[in-house]
């Protein structure tokens, strides 16, 4: 049972290594290097346990750096021929596969581009449809990997209203892979649809 235990350490702080979130990875890391660490003092590795405490106080500055507020968040509009908004899409082009399998950069109909920057780093975007009633049929709605902790959404959401967009619908395969999220950031199933009022 003790070596289980030890197995259970190494292979979640294997694991957190393939993390695309860097939270995740920290999270996971520290909570593989606690046991580990309990592990190599149960067996009388002081050596390992120091090398694991060492760990699990680095994934806890660094987490403590990527949560606390001091974010810094910049909502830019623009459209789907910004060199900036064709290069993040490119960059990041197979990982926004994985997450929205049908999406074009080519062929998509979206109208409307927002770019959210972190102290001036591409973090997210978000592309859709907009119709006449002020509602944003959602096309895209990516974060990059080190951005994956809601702030984003958060913010984004809080601006839309202001460039004139009052509710956000979400449709289709890409709906249904990201129900969690979608109802975590206050979406509502409506005609197998996902909708975010943003304003009355």
């Amino acid at each position: 049972m003790i070596e289980l235990f030890g197995y259970l350490g190494s292979t979640l702080v294997v694991c957190s290594m393939l993390m695309a979130s860097v939270v995740k990875l920290r999270v996971i890391n520290m909570i593989g290097s606690v046991i580990s660490g309990i592990y190599a003092l149960i067996i009388g590795s002081f050596p390992l346990a120091l090398m694991n405490f060492c760990l699990i106080i680095i994934n806890f500055y660094n987490l403590y750096k990527l949560l606390k507020s001091d974010k810094q968040y910049d909502l830019v509009q623009g459209n789907m021929k910004d060199d900036l908004l064709q290069y993040v899409l490119q960059y990041y082009r197979e990982d926004v596969l994985k997450y929205f399998p049908e999406f074009d950069k080519e062929k998509t109909e979206a109208d409307t581009a927002f770019l959210v920057c972190c102290n001036g780093n591409p973090a997210g975007i978000l592309l859709g449809k907009k119709e006449k009633n002020g509602v944003l049929e959602v096309v895209l709605d990516y974060s990059t990997p080190a951005y994956r902790d809601c702030s984003i959404g958060r913010y984004l959401y809080s601006r839309l209203s202001v460039e004139g967009i009052h509710a956000l619908r979400y449709g289709g395969q890409s709906a249904e892979k990201h129900v969690s999220y979608l109802i975590k950031m206050g979406f509502e199933h409506v005609d197998h649809t996902y909708v975010k009022k943003l304003s009355d």
